[in-house]
């Protein structure tokens, strides 16, 4: 990868293009699956959204294998999608903005108290 392109962003940009075309190969249900996914694992990048690209990566594999197998969505992701992704970053360790602002300000107010 090239200085630039990590810089600029245009690496993820080329890495996010190949995820859609991909995704455009799946059946429907999961195509919408997918955009589900992407909606509910944005929010827990990190600044530039790097940390996501190997979960977004192992999510497609996952859709893409159980769809080959005539599998439906429901059996592989359950009901739940939000709860699936929400699962899914905790176990990652891909943490929000929220909590990482949290323990930012709980480690500066333990240092001001001297704890």
């Amino acid at each position: 990868m090239k200085f630039w392109d990590k810089i600029t962003g245009r690496d993820m940009t080329k890495e996010m293009k190949n995820f859609e075309s991909r995704a455009k190969k799946l059946p429907r249900e999961y195509q919408t699956a997918w955009e589900e996914i992407k909606a509910n694992l944005w929010p827990n990048s990190d600044l530039t959204g790097r940390n996501l690209m190997p979960i977004f990566d192992g999510v497609l594999g996952l859709l893409e294998e159980t769809s080959a197998e005539g599998q439906s969505v429901q059996e592989v992701l359950g009901d739940d999608i939000k709860g699936f992704c929400s699962a899914l970053a905790g176990e990652e360790g891909a943490m929000s903005f929220r909590d990482k602002w949290r323990r930012q300000l709980n480690n500066n107010i333990a240092k001001k108290l001297g704890r």
